[in-house]
């Protein structure tokens, strides 16, 4: 059983960088798309960023130019970069990974942006 789990959330001052990690274990996830999702108190979940297993990466428009994802397959990890934080991207951020039916997701690690 795939087992994710994130770790780097936490206060970040808006301006400010926060980088989050997630660790898989119980599974190869080289061939597995891996992202990061989050969700804000009283809204829905959003997709923040994806990368697949070849390296192509695809973001949310409101965290264009500011966060980047990475991963490294070695380490069966995935990253995500976050620059130039934002009060609104206060949120628990969720790291997950996908292959045809198979989805897994983390247990969410919470990033709060305030002065």
């Amino acid at each position: 059983q795939v087992h994710l789990v994130e770790s780097g959330g936490g206060l970040g001052q808006p301006g400010g960088s926060l980088r989050l990690s997630c660790a898989a274990s119980g599974g190869n996830l080289n061939s597995y798309a891996m992202g990061w999702y989050r969700q804000a108190p009283g809204k829905q979940r959003e997709l923040v960023a994806i990368i697949g297993s070849g390296g192509t990466t695809n973001y949310a428009d409101s965290v264009k130019g500011r966060f980047a994802i990475s991963r490294d397959n070695a380490k069966n990890a995935v990253y995500l970069q976050m620059n130039s934080l934002k009060p609104e991207d206060t949120a628990v951020y969720y790291c997950y990974a996908n292959r045809v039916i198979a989805i897994y997701w983390g247990q969410g690690t919470q990033v709060t942006v305030s002065s």
